[in-house]
């Protein structure tokens, strides 16, 4: 680990809270949940970084699209970086896991970055599926587009399967939330840490093996949960998209910003 923190290898990650939604526990799994009790959304972005480099994990949405979809935003996404002595305006390096209205709204504040996209995600959000409201829905037309304008701009570097980004960060696909799901993989003073964004919205989604209902295929969803784990040092060091558990079992990010980010590159309060 030394050595590789020598060669810029080893990084901190933290997990920026921007938004939630109230929501029913039954709303959370395919099948419902018969205690349906509160189990509200958090929304995330995350940013990995250390003096050599650092990457922006997807970009929020902004408060257009938090009242059209009936969203609590707490702050945008890029005042939470900010608070972290970063700024958008200058990111080098933004991943996008997938491209839901959540995960590429505010990609118009990266002026300068590359984003980093799996070739099967931009495949699936310009195709025949969009046609189908049950799939479309959790994309932005305007975001969608907005990032073909990218492409054409020479802005998107994609991939097909997986790839190290720089030493010791590495982003691999798992598809079945969306065909084109990629994951992140991040070595940490702690060890390997997983990024899983939207392959498993909850720790309860992964570790009880019940899907969460937006789901393109099902059994890759499974073969991601799975993944992920064997990605991971543990099952421990998989931190999923969206659970506001995260920020109750990681401290926070410097002082003062507690319920606004969290570092994941430090063990897990007991």
């Amino acid at each position: 680990m030394a050595e590789d923190a020598k060669n810029g290898g080893v990084y901190e990650v933290y997990a920026v809270r921007y938004a939630r939604h109230d929501r029913g526990s039954a709303e959370n799994f395919i099948g419902g949940d018969p205690h349906n009790g509160p189990m509200p959304l958090d929304y995330f972005v995350w940013l990995v970084r250390n003096a050599q480099r650092s990457f922006v994990v997807d970009t929020g949405f902004n408060a257009e699209a938090a009242q059209r979809r009936g969203r609590e935003l707490i702050r945008c996404p890029a005042a939470g970086l900010q608070a972290l002595g970063v700024d958008a305006a200058r990111v080098r390096d933004v991943i996008v896991t997938h491209l839901h209205y959540d995960h590429i709204g505010n990609f118009d504040l990266f002026a300068n970055a590359t984003f980093h996209l799996q070739d099967k995600e931009m495949h699936f959000a310009t195709g025949r599926h969009m046609a189908r409201p049950d799939q479309s829905h959790s994309y932005d037309v305007e975001a969608v587009v907005g990032m073909v304008r990218e492409v054409y701009r020479g802005r998107v570097r994609f991939y097909d399967g997986e790839a190290e980004l720089a030493p010791g960060l590495s982003v691999h696909h798992v598809g079945g939330h969306t065909p084109g799901l990629q994951v992140v993989r991040v070595r940490t003073a702690r060890g390997f840490v997983v990024l899983a964004s939207d392959a498993s919205h909850f720790y309860a989604n992964m570790r009880s093996r019940r899907p969460f209902p937006i789901v393109f295929d099902v059994d890759d969803m499974g073969a991601g949960w799975d993944r992920c784990v064997a990605l991971a040092d543990s099952a421990d060091h998989v931190v999923p998209g969206h659970d506001p558990e995260v920020m109750r079992r990681y401290p926070p990010a410097a002082p003062g910003l507690e319920g606004v980010a969290v570092r994941l590159d430090v063990p897990p309060r007991p």
